[in-house]
């Protein structure tokens, strides 16, 4: 098993390079090019193009939430519902990749994600998506965070 890390400041916005494990040498459920997809979607702040990056049947869990695992939100309609008040709330939420990795048909990417909310509270943390991936699609993007407090 081999990946290699890679920073924000060590590749190019646009590296499509492949540093993945060995399983990937074969057709791959997900690339960086994926991965990069995925992001400017979340940087457009483009609802549509987020949940159409999910599978029918995809999970998203949020970090937060009532549960052990946060709160689930199930098909494209409920992560719609999840993310849609998300930017409406924080217009100026955003999300900056520190590294990527790929295996198989996991990814995990890392970030710190910053936004105002309408009521002036400044957010800033830390955090990673690990996904799952099929055909392309996301059928598991799980969220951790670390929050300061």
């Amino acid at each position: 098993l081999f990946f290699k890390q890679k920073t924000a400041y060590e590749i190019p916005k646009r590296d499509w390079s492949s540093d993945v494990c060995s399983s990937d040498l074969t057709l791959a459920d997900v690339t960086f090019e994926i991965l990069h997809r995925i992001a400017d979607a979340f940087a457009r702040h483009d609802v549509d193009g987020i949940v159409n990056s999910f599978a029918e049947d995809g999970e998203f869990r949020n970090a937060k939430g009532p549960h052990h695992y946060g709160e689930s939100y199930k098909g494209k309609q409920a992560i719609r519902t999840y993310f849609e008040p998300l930017f409406a709330n924080a217009g100026d939420v955003k999300w900056t990749h520190t590294s990527e990795f790929i295996c198989g048909n996991r990814a995990v990417t890392e970030w710190h994600r910053t936004a105002t909310l309408r009521n002036g509270e400044l957010q800033s943390w830390l955090g990673c998506d690990l996904y799952t991936f099929r055909d392309g699609l996301i059928v598991m993007k799980d969220t951790y965070i670390k929050v300061p407090g």
